[in-house]
């Protein structure tokens, strides 16, 4: 018996790779964060797999019961909608308690939009940490003097909905010269990175409403600003 943490796409239906198809056809049934958009993927590629809800709203409650009907199985894939579970999304708890019961667990590679967003941005990538979701209210502030602090490339994930207010938030603290980049709908038609400082980005996205999945890239205090806007549409 064993747990394979498979990630999915986010976005470009071509970048899942060979392997995680081949586990995907062969495990017994498919863990997934919403069922229909994991239905939707296998789909796509001709899988035929059962498939069982497995998300933030039930993971404490199905947990045990997830672990037993592990156990009576040979193999099981854990997806999340998009992305590497367990990276901003579910799937800890229960890696956990495969370990805890002795359940072969193993992690195939694969996309996660954080290390993209990272590599394009110009900013340094040699040493970095990663916030995920931030706070939307409560803790905000503390996070974001933590990152202005910090001695590394700063990443996290963010609504489209909050993002014009973070960084205006983030002007203050980081200051107005910090450079950044906000990268938007990787891997899909509207890809888009927008490299400035924090006051150009304020002026950037005001002049038009902010869609889809965002990742920010904050380079230190001592990285030089100068980065030029370059947009992938």
């Amino acid at each position: 018996m064993k747990l394979f943490v498979v990630p999915t796409p986010i976005g470009n239906m071509e970048d899942i790779t060979l392997r995680a198809l081949r586990v995907l056809k062969e495990v017994d049934f498919v863990l997934c964060e919403d069922t229909r958009t994991t239905r939707n993927l296998l789909r796509h590629f001709e899988i035929d797999k059962p498939c069982q809800a497995y998300h933030i709203h039930n993971e404490h409650q199905q947990l045990d019961t997830i672990i037993r009907q592990i156990q009576q199985s040979n193999n099981v894939a854990l997806t999340s909608d998009a992305g590497t579970p367990c990276i901003s999304d579910p799937g800890f708890l229960l890696v956990r308690e495969c370990v805890r019961n002795g359940i072969e667990v193993e992690c195939l590679p694969g996309a996660t939009a954080l290390i993209p967003a990272l590599v394009n941005s110009g900013l340094p990538a040699s040493s970095f940490k990663f916030y995920g979701f931030i706070p939307h209210k409560k803790g905000k502030e503390t996070c974001l003097k933590t990152m202005a602090a910090a001695n590394e490339t700063s990443i996290f994930y963010e609504s489209p909905y909050r993002l014009l207010k973070t960084l205006e938030m983030m002007a203050p603290i980081f200051g107005a010269d910090r450079p950044v980049c906000v990268a938007r709908e990787l891997t899909k038609i509207y890809e888009e990175h927008f490299r400035g400082t924090v006051a150009e980005a304020i002026t950037h996205f005001s002049a038009k409403p902010v869609k889809g999945e965002i990742v920010v890239v904050v380079g230190t205090a001592d990285c030089g600003s100068s980065m030029p806007e370059v947009t992938f549409e």
